[in-house]
């Protein structure tokens, strides 16, 4: 039962108060940094507080909506608020606020340039990406999920070195490329097809469309598929580890936050309100989500085996675990769903805890390959006790919260009847292990080849962010039932 329709400006005042704290950060400017930071926060927490003033009405069946502009017939720039765009924005609004507390002391303790330009686009990111959680249709979703490479690409360029430039323009060529090639076309074929882009629950081409245009409707479902990019499917998905010549807080955000989290969103969102699992079973188009899916899984974990260096690890470790929320929705059963809506939280979370990890013992120790930190440990307590505890969490190890979503992964596996998905969960999880286990090794078991870590310090505004992550990563496996709930109102 589609939740109730109940008018709110809520949906636009969280979009625009990172906006506003954009232009507040540009016009403060660099002569007064502590101003230009507090807006930064400031604008987190109030969007935080919008967002989570609209939990009471979508858990009472309510979808706050708001309808700026009709364009053309089942074409408008409007908003409305259900359980999965809430719980992606809930879980982007709170991790914004740590990453802005990160990047304070990322950003100082390095003496950054460019500074201002950095704060300023990072709050217009976020503000897109409440744009694309919001969206009530294909139109609107559009228009911000564009804002956001435009948002996000000085921040991959930030440091301006020929390698930054290289891998800003690699970045911006796929996504802007894919979704101009790839998803503006399968917007017009599904306008086309269905006369409108409004979402709905369970779909929205009719029947007639699904029976007599079958192969027109494949082709449409593949170029959704591969022109929401941003969810770094493989062959698309080289555009990620080119990006983290970025900033690391600018890598936490591209990883947990905001844009792959958008990539994998939108799939969803296409999945369900546009396709539904009817149609996607009537047309078969789930087994090739679930092919790709699998096949970036197993390969995104065998690349990130061969990486030394953290960051790139890290990077194709997201690769690798992105598509388990595509291959949970396209399990096309109510616990590989539910595992699927899940996971965007729960590996929100873990991944954040491991990119601020990294930049930390970047920052402190100015190492950046996993083959340099032995005994890391000793000097660096709290970052390595984060560090393990998000490793737990992403191999899937109770009570951390990636266990609560990849069983429900699991269990889905088995309602749909595919033992080799299983397997797929079941060897991703132990390469997960595979290029974890050595970082956690070198780091508490081998002796350090020299003196350095000596001087090694972890900086307080760095460390607070990353515990807070990794603790509420922790508490999300040990007490899942509230954000469960709120993902169990995703039904196909």
């Amino acid at each position: 039962m589609a939740p109730a329709a109940a008018y709110s400006i809520k949906p636009v005042l969280a979009i625009l108060v990172s906006l506003a704290g954009a232009l507040l950060i540009a016009r403060t400017g660099e002569a007064r940094a502590n101003l230009r930071e507090f807006w930064s926060v400031a604008a987190g927490v109030l969007k935080l507080a919008l967002v989570g003033s609209m939990i009471p009405d979508v858990v009472g069946g309510r979808a706050p909506q708001c309808l700026l502009f009709e364009i053309l017939p089942g074409m408008d720039l409007a908003f409305r608020v259900d359980a999965l765009g809430l719980l992606f924005a809930l879980g982007a609004s709170v991790l914004w606020i740590a990453t802005s507390l990160y990047s304070i002391g990322y950003m100082r303790k390095l003496g950054e340039h460019a500074q201002t330009r950095y704060f300023a686009c990072f709050s217009l990111a976020l503000s897109a990406t409440l744009g694309v959680a919001f969206s009530a249709n294909l139109f609107t979703l559009f228009l911000f999920y564009e804002a956001l490479t435009l948002a996000t690409y000085p921040l991959v360029a930030h440091k301006q070195t020929a390698e930054a430039k290289a891998g800003a323009r690699k970045y911006i060529i796929y996504l802007l490329g894919s979704a101009k090639l790839f998803l503006l076309t399968a917007i017009i074929l599904t306008y086309n097809l269905a006369g409108t882009l409004q979402f709905r629950g369970e779909g929205i081409f009719p029947e007639t469309v699904v029976h007599n245009q079958p192969t027109l409707l494949w082709v449409v479902f593949a170029l959704f598929l591969y022109g929401f990019a941003k969810n770094a499917l493989m062959p698309l998905h080289s555009w990620l580890p080119a990006a983290m010549v970025a900033p690391t807080p600018v890598s936490a955000l591209l990883h947990a936050v905001a844009v792959v989290k958008t990539g994998v969103f939108s799939t969803v969102r296409v999945f369900v309100f546009v396709f539904g699992g009817g149609a996607m079973g009537t047309l078969g188009v789930d087994q090739l989500a679930l092919g790709v899916s699998a096949l970036t899984i197993l390969g995104g974990g065998l690349l990130a085996l061969r990486q030394d260096n953290l960051k790139a690890r890290l990077a194709f470790s997201t690769v690798s675990q992105l598509s388990y929320i595509v291959l949970g929705t396209a399990l096309l059963s109510s616990s590989g769903l539910l595992g699927g809506v899940a996971h965007i939280t729960s590996h929100a979370f873990t991944k954040i805890t491991l990119f601020l990890c990294a930049g930390s013992i970047y920052v402190s120790a100015h190492k950046t390959q996993v083959s340099q930190l032995s005994g890391i440990a000793r000097r660096m307590p709290w970052t390595m006790g984060a560090f393990s505890l998000a490793s737990f969490s992403l191999v899937g190890i109770p009570p951390a919260s990636g266990f609560v979503s990849k069983w429900y992964l699991a269990v889905g596996a088995v309602e749909r009847g595919n033992g080799w998905l299983l397997g797929v969960l079941l060897v991703s999880s132990l390469l997960t292990a595979a290029y974890l286990g050595p970082v956690l090794y070198k780091a508490y078991f081998e002796q350090a080849a020299d003196s350095g870590h000596d001087e090694i310090r972890e900086v307080p505004w760095m460390v607070i962010p990353l515990v807070f992550s990794a603790a509420a990563s922790l508490l999300l496996g040990l007490y899942p039932d509230a954000f469960l709930k709120l993902a169990a109102r995703v039904t196909w």
